[in-house]
């Protein structure tokens, strides 16, 4: 199965203009968080609960709140199979369950990725302290057991029954002893991927400790540490693409146009609003990112897939930030699902780094349609078009409501052929396949 990821990444080498977007659900929390990591049962797979087991008299399962592993799993395989991601991220002991032994990913277009560090600054552990002291480097998994489950991979060919791909992390503190710890265990890592064959991405964090940096200019720190750190890597041994957090559209840009061969991506980071983590992908698309990795933003929204579909819709261009809430708002009302906030303070703007455009002049704002969603006769949410406010919406009638988008001879939908309102049509259709 030809890999999404892939035809992506040659796109977006090829065409430095290209739309092609890489999104990733980072379901590796349990590097982190323990028991925490799979979030809590608000939502369940189609499959519903797995067994557990509890004492009655010391508390219930939906005393716990969490879900166990198995649910999650059976999360993990639904948004494999929904195939809108492009990159699915793993710890190690997951990526065997479900690559390696279950064999989850041949026929997905979806790439499969584990945690291949898990330095101190993610040891989220309850009642720890971890996470407050300055970030160490540290590696639980090999890249012989990420890649097949086992020491010693047989390396006669490329292919391997697990990951092939890994996220590693580094952390920048502006302390010369501790920085340089980081970047001798990033260059052990880097030799030993190069000769495993084991493609990575680069994760660079904001330091977890006080710096000595204001905070408004961490990204030129940040920024500066990755050319510097990289300039002396060749081809061999460079990441696929970094992931690091966003700090606004002139730090996105002065990055993204140093190199067109680096791919620059974010990452999600706390879970905020609904409108955040939609404001989030679509402004870092606009300034120059190529892909986003969410975890947290996914792993805590009230109907992961629906969440999921709506940040393809926004990376595709066919719905804007704030029509994805109100669409995202309706799917969790046509579905009977409680939504964590109200639609008002869903649209709120609570994380820092998307302040930077609603600030300067109107052109650096992004102009964005707040008309509600309609709904179909089966209650199906569809968002609004993007559109003009003041178009007049085209009337239908009943031949319309087929494909009304070109189609390959095998019957898939033909997208280099399809105009902007065929498009929309389309990404209706697939909502009302999706939610119905």
């Amino acid at each position: 199965m030809i890999k999404s990821l892939d035809q992506k990444l040659e796109a977006i080498r090829q065409n430095p203009d290209t739309k092609a977007f890489i999104i990733a659900d980072a379901k590796d929390a349990d590097m982190a968080f323990g028991v925490r990591a799979t979030g809590r049962r608000h939502y369940l797979a189609a499959r519903g609960e797995r067994p557990a087991r509890f004492s009655p008299e010391i508390w219930d399962r939906e005393e716990f709140g969490f879900r166990n592993l198995p649910e999650f799993l059976d999360i993990i395989r639904e948004v494999v199979e929904q195939g809108k991601v492009d990159i699915v991220l793993m710890s190690a002991y997951v990526n065997e369950l479900l690559a390696i032994k279950e064999g989850l990913f041949r026929s997905s277009s979806i790439t499969p990725a584990a945690r291949a560090n898990d330095a101190t600054d993610v040891w989220a552990i309850r009642h720890g302290c971890y996470t407050a002291e300055p970030a160490q480097p540290f590696r639980s998994a090999s890249i012989d057991h990420i890649q097949c489950g086992q020491q010693d991979c047989d390396r006669s060919s490329d292919v391997f029954p697990g990951a092939n791909l890994g996220l590693y992390s580094v952390t920048f503190l502006n302390q010369l002893d501790q920085d340089k710890q980081t970047l001798e265990s990033f260059k052990a890592f880097r030799e030993e991927a190069e000769a495993k064959r084991f493609r990575y991405f680069l994760e660079v964090f904001n330091p977890n400790v006080s710096s000595g940096i204001p905070p408004e200019k961490l990204g030129e720190f940040i920024n500066d540490h990755i050319l510097r750190s990289l300039a002396g890597v060749t081809d061999a041994g460079r990441p696929v693409f970094l992931k690091i957090p966003y700090h606004g559209p002139r730090a996105m840009e002065e990055l993204v146009q140093y190199d067109p061969n680096m791919i620059v991506g974010v990452l999600g980071g706390s879970a905020g609003t609904t409108y955040d983590a939609f404001k989030l992908i679509h402004d870092a698309q606009k300034h120059g990112a190529r892909v986003a990795l969410y975890g947290r933003k996914i792993n805590q929204a009230e109907h992961q897939l629906a969440f999921i579909e709506m940040l393809r819709l926004i990376t595709d261009g066919v719905i804007g930030p704030r029509e994805a809430v109100h669409a995202y708002h309706g799917v969790l009302q046509a579905k009977g699902i409680k939504a964590h906030r109200s639609l008002d303070r869903d649209l709120q703007l609570t994380e820092q780094a998307m302040s930077y455009d609603e600030r300067g002049s109107n052109r650096s704002k992004v102009s964005i349609s707040q008309r509600a969603p309609t709904a179909s006769q089966d209650g199906t949410v569809i968002p609004p078009s993007s559109a003009s406010e003041t178009e007049p919406a085209k009337k239908k009638d009943a031949s319309d409501t087929g494909k009304s988008w070109p189609v390959h001879a095998d019957g898939r939908p033909n997208f280099s052929q399809m105009t902007a309102s065929q498009r929309r049509d389309y990404d209706r259709e697939r909502l009302r396949k999706m939610f119905g």
